[in-house]
C-alpha cells in the first residue's frame, strides 16, 4: 500500500459525470485505446453498475458492469497505473462478485485482450476459467484487431 494511505480508508464510491475527467485521464494512461468519456456516459446513463474506489480524494480505480438475467458482463476494470501491484485491481473484483450474487447473478464474464497476459493471470488467480476467444475483438496497433480471451467465474 502507497505512503499516502496509511492512515486513510479507502472507499467504492458511485462512478458520476463529475469523476469522468479523472477516470478518463486514468484510462488514456492506462491504455493504447482506452475507453471514451462517451463510452463511460453511455453506460451511465443505461443505469450499469459502475463503481470508484478512491482514498483521500485520489481515484485508485473503478469498473463498470452490465447487469443480464442471471449474469453480469464485466466492462472494464482498471487500477490507475501509478497504484497497479498494490491489490486494488482483487479488491474490485472482489465488490464486483459480492454486487452480482447480491444481483442473483451466478456467472460474472469478461474479454480480456490476449497480449495481456498479467490480467488473464489475474483473473485466473481469482477463479476465472478461460471458456473461448473472440478473434478481432480488440482494435490493435496499426490497423490491426486482437483476439480477445473470454472468460468466466461461477458464483
Amino acid at each position: 500500500m502507497s505512503a499516502v494511505f496509511k492512515s486513510a480508508e479507502a472507499a467504492f464510491l458511485p462512478l458520476t459525470e463529475s469523476r469522468l475527467d479523472e477516470v478518463v485521464a486514468i484510462e488514456r494512461a492506462a491504455y493504447a485505446h482506452p475507453w471514451t468519456r462517451g463510452n463511460f456516459s453511455d453506460s451511465l446513463r443505461s443505469g450499469y453498475q459502475a463503481q470508484l474506489l478512491g482514498a483521500q480524494d485520489v481515484v485508485l480505480g473503478y469498473f463498470v458492469a452490465m447487469k443480464g438475467v442471471d449474469e453480469v458482463h464485466l466492462l472494464n476494470i482498471t487500477v490507475a497505473p501509478e497504484h497497479q501491484g498494490q491489490g486494488w485491481g482483487r479488491l474490485m473484483l472482489d465488490a464486483l462478485a459480492i454486487w452480482s450474487r447480491a444481483q442473483g447473478a451466478q456467472w460474472l464474464w469478461l474479454e480480456v485482450r490476449a497480449g495481456n497476459l498479467r490480467a488473464q493471470h489475474i483473473y485466473e488467480r481469482h477463479g476465472y476459467r478461460r471458456v473461448g476467444e473472440r478473434k478481432g475483438y480488440y482494435p490493435g496497433t496499426s490497423g490491426q484487431r486482437e483476439d480477445a480471451v473470454v472468460m468466466s467465474l461461477k458464483l
